[in-house]
C-alpha cells in the first residue's frame, strides 16, 4: 500500500475526515489504487477517515 499516494489523492480531493464510497471508487480508478488499500488507509489513519454511503459492503 502506497500511503503517500493515497494521502496525496485525498489531499487533492479535499478528503480530511470523511469519504463517500463513490469518491473512494473514483480515487481508486483515477490513481490505480486498490479499493481495499483505500479502506486500510482510512482505518489506520489517525484520526480515522470515515467511509460513508458504502455501496455493496465493499468497505468495512
Amino acid at each position: 500500500m502506497d500511503e503517500n499516494l493515497i494521502a496525496k489523492a485525498f489531499a487533492e480531493s479535499g478528503i480530511t475526515t470523511e469519504i463517500r464510497c463513490e469518491e473512494a471508487f473514483a480515487i481508486s480508478e483515477k490513481y490505480g489504487i486498490p479499493k481495499m488499500d483505500i479502506a486500510r488507509y482510512c482505518n489506520r489513519h489517525d484520526p480515522k477517515i470515515k467511509i460513508r454511503g458504502c455501496q455493496l459492503g465493499c468497505f468495512k
